[in-house]
């Protein structure tokens, strides 16, 4: 089990980076805001956890050890694979989940791409006595990335696409964004209020 890796960012793309780490490259799946928090060449810690397929070896990735814990607790429910605990975290912090779990708010939940009440209700129920203690009251508002250059909108809706979305709907929500203020986004942000916006209108 690879539990932690810590080397140079050597590339960045919309859904993982490569870490090398003594001159191996590590292909590891990460969650917008990370790739949004690094660059390409800076040195990186992730808490790592290695998914095993019949035909795939897959390795997520987080900066806190607290990301890694609850994507692993999220995939304990069942009919969750690791992409939605992956999209999960791309909606939801930790403290957000536990909020939610706590204060069993299906709305919340609800709010990631390809969980609708149903399953929404199964995680509430199934994740109740797993997960901490919420530590803070959530206040629904997410932090807003650095302004930067308009990034690639057709990277964020492949990206959207990849998580399930139609792409009519995907593009909708990206354009969504960016006349909403969202004009300066760079893509990691653009991804995490789109699918913000697309949870919110399953």
């Amino acid at each position: 089990m690879i539990a932690s890796l810590t080397g140079r960012v050597a590339r960045l793309d919309l859904d993982s980076l490569v870490l090398e780490v003594g001159g191996i490259g590590y292909l590891v799946r990460t969650t917008p805001q990370a790739l949004g928090a690094t660059r390409h060449g800076a040195e990186l810690t992730l808490h790592t956890e290695l998914v095993v397929r019949e035909d795939s070896l897959t390795l997520y990735g987080f900066p806190h050890a607290e990301e890694a814990e609850t994507f692993r607790i999220v995939q304990s429910v069942s009919g969750i694979g690791p992409r939605t605990a992956l999209a999960v975290l791309a909606v939801l912090d930790p403290e957000e989940l536990r909020r939610a779990v706590a204060e069993q708010d299906t709305k919340t939940i609800t709010r990631t791409p390809g969980i609708g009440p149903k399953v929404a209700g199964r995680m509430l129920l199934e994740l109740g006595g797993k997960l901490p203690a919420p530590s803070a009251p959530v206040s629904g508002t997410a932090p807003s990335a650095t302004a930067a250059p308009a990034g690639p909108d057709v990277d964020v809706v492949e990206a959207l696409v990849g998580l399930g979305w139609a792409e009519k709907a995907a593009l909708g929500a990206v354009e969504s964004v960016r006349a909403d203020g969202g004009e300066g986004l760079d893509a990691a942000e653009l991804l995490r209020r789109s699918l913000r916006g697309l949870g919110g209108h399953r």
